[in-house]
């Protein structure tokens, strides 16, 4: 009986490694692995933005609208978590998403803006803030990147045949990409013409007095 159930346990091990079960869970901490880096560099991102903004303020506190919508972007990145586990639900990913998408554009403002004061351009601080932001930029492109790989040969295991079988024996559904809607856009920064004068209204035209006759001259 022991021989037979161990013969019984090398089959059944023999058989999930043939169906791919293996490869899936090799493949989802793969996955796992790389949502964490992703999130890891988002949030590099994130602690920089608090000293970004405290060195904009000190030279161009006038920049109000600016700096409150970097602020609360931020903030509402802090309250939109998503973990590897919660990366089937296509709404959280979604608004993970959307948070990110708006501290890009948000920061983006913020930088041009910056543009305008010379002073605050040439500060030793935020020239080093600065490129600190770029770096992680591209920490997060890469990152991404990894990310979409992994989820692609994931899901093109879940789907190809036989191993399809097994993820629909076991449950392992196809996991949802991330994307950044219209991420060029936001990668650009925003057309913004600070220079323009405001228009002013015309003043109201007013009729010309009446000349007065000047006096005769007396004998």
């Amino acid at each position: 009986m022991r021989k037979f159930l161990a013969l019984f346990g090398v089959a059944i091990a023999l058989t999930l490694t043939g169906c791919g079960y293996n490869d899936f869970q090799t493949k989802d901490e793969g996955v796992k692995k790389a949502w964490a880096e992703v999130v890891n560099q988002y949030q590099r991102r994130t602690d920089l933005i608090p000293n970004l903004v405290a060195t904009v303020q000190g030279y161009a506190s006038q920049e109000k609208d600016v700096l409150l919508g970097v602020t609360n972007a931020r903030s509402k990145v802090g309250s939109v978590n998503l973990t590897a586990d919660a990366l089937n639900n296509p709404q959280a990913l979604k608004n993970f998403q959307a948070a990110q998408g708006e501290l890009s554009s948000a920061l983006s403002r913020l930088l041009v803006v910056s543009e305008n004061y010379p002073q605050l351009k040439s500060d030793a601080n935020f020239r080093e803030l600065q490129s600190q932001l770029e770096g992680t930029e591209n920490r997060i492109t890469v990152a991404r990147k990894r990310f979409t790989e992994a989820i692609e040969g994931y899901n093109i295991l879940a789907r190809q045949f036989p191993t399809n079988l097994t993820a629909m024996i076991f449950g392992y559904k196809v996991k949802e990409q991330f994307t950044v809607e219209n991420e060029k856009a936001i990668s650009l920064p925003p057309k913004v013409d600070f220079g323009a004068p405001a228009a002013v209204a015309p003043a109201p035209s007013v009729a010309p007095a009446p000349a007065v006759p000047a006096p005769a001259p007396t004998k």
